[in-house]
């Protein structure tokens, strides 16, 4: 009798995961690294097709191994399990779809709120990096208070018309879905007139300007909609409850910008404290050896905060206010991290020349042993955009404090009116 996913065991999850990588991967990737050869390693990594490998990555499940199998793009397993997957994809370096905006928000807000149809059409293309996903909630006049929204959505028999414009829209330039919240009813108050939609970017009246960051780098963009007509079968949730979907997509999001595996994002050029030791050691200076110990404190509490989050999941629990916590912390962490870093560098750290480049679609830098000082320096300056993306470290703390510490919301004479008699500014 086969077993079933909810029975296996972490080792069997292991081994099974092995078995796959060794079939799947380069001939001699694996070895490489058991045997420390980072040289040869990065040799078979510049020659892996990685469009051709997110596809098999993503169909096979493991890109997405809590997601649902029927729907061609996960394992069906529970977060618990999916982190023992997790953890052998992290030690053999499995690259994985930049689909983060996909597979990180809009996977989990499908499988939460998407009809059958949705689901069958959208998740597997999205695990498999073959449509890229990206988020279309803030607005010039409304980014913290993304409630307040003014893009328009009027029902034309089965379509809406669709006309405003949204901003820092990370990967608009690339997507090929966004997901998008618009106002269907401007009578009512601001978070009750909302409705979620998927919108195609490539679509008429869709136009995209990329905003060009201090790294040199245009990761973000403006959208502009004049006219753009999605049909109602590419709405998600019912009419007028888009807040309620979009809440789904912005807990998912923390999770998704600050969960387990996010301390290997912008951390020092691509690593957590430990590489930064490891880069530095030994560290002369006591101050800065304070300073690392710090770093090394407060990255051990996110990971175990983030083992609470998953521990939540787990257990049938939505995603929570853990995501918040960590968001705060998480981005804080690694602003403090890439000073300590480029203090680290010495006057290596104060020179950098050249742009930013992108490679497979996302924005960053390569090498092929240890980060150079280059890559230290876009690492300081992409992290001045952590505590703002994904939701400011003060509304992060808006949150915390009025669902976790009960306290009670800020003062709001807006909440309970229409939103069209909200003043605005022009």
């Amino acid at each position: 009798m086969a077993v079933q996913a909810d029975e296996l065991t972490a080792e069997q999850l292991r081994d099974q995961t092995l078995a796959w990588l060794r079939e799947h991967l380069p001939a001699g990737w694996m070895d490489a690294l058991d045997a420390g050869d980072i040289t040869t390693w990065s040799k078979l990594r510049s020659e892996l097709d990685y469009d051709a490998w997110c596809t098999v990555l993503g169909e096979a499940g493991y890109a997405t191994p809590t997601w649902p199998t029927e729907y061609g793009a996960g394992l069906s397993l529970s977060p618990g399990q999916a982190k023992h997957v997790n953890e052998v994809l992290n030690q053999y370096r499995v690259p994985r779809p930049f689909n983060l905006i996909g597979i990180g928000m809009g996977g989990p807000t499908l499988i939460s709120w998407g009809t059958e149809e949705q689901k069958q059409r959208l998740l597997r293309p999205m695990a498999a990096n073959q449509e890229i996903w990206c988020q279309m909630f803030s607005e010039p006049g409304a980014g913290s208070d993304v409630a307040g929204l003014a893009t328009r959505a009027t029902r034309d028999g089965d379509e809406w018309v669709v006309t405003g414009q949204k901003v820092w829209t990370t990967l608009a330039h690339l997507s090929r879905w966004g997901m998008l919240i618009a106002r269907t009813n401007p009578d009512v108050p601001k978070h009750k007139g909302l409705t979620y939609f998927v919108m195609d970017m490539q679509a008429p009246g869709v136009e995209v300007r990329p905003l060009v960051q201090i790294t040199g780098d245009a990761e973000f963009n403006e959208v502009f909609m004049e006219g753009v007509r999605i049909p109602d079968s590419m709405r998600i949730g019912p009419e007028g409850e888009g807040w309620r979907v979009a809440i789904t997509t912005l807990m998912n999001e923390r999770i998704a910008l600050s969960g387990a595996g996010s301390l290997s994002g912008d951390a020092a050029g691509g690593s957590p404290a430990e590489k930064l030791i490891a880069r530095h050691s030994p560290v002369p200076d006591p101050l800065d050896r304070q300073r690392l110990a710090q770093l090394y404190i407060e990255e051990r509490l996110i990971r175990l905060n983030n083992q609470r989050a998953a521990a939540r999941r787990k257990s049938g629990g939505e995603a929570g206010p853990e995501g918040s916590i960590t968001k705060l912390m998480q981005a804080e962490f690694n602003q403090r991290l890439q000073i300590l870093a480029i203090d680290l560098e010495g006057p290596a750290g104060m020179a950098w020349e050249g742009e930013g480049f992108i490679e497979h679609g996302v924005i960053g830098f390569t090498s092929s042993g240890g980060e150079t000082s280059r890559e230290i320096v876009r690492s300081f300056l992409r992290s001045q955009a952590n505590t703002i993306e994904g939701g400011t470290s003060n509304v992060m703390r808006n949150i915390l404090g009025e669902r976790v510490l009960g306290l009670p919301k800020e003062p709001d004479n807006s909440r309970d009116a229409a939103w069209r008699d909200v003043p605005r500014s022009a």
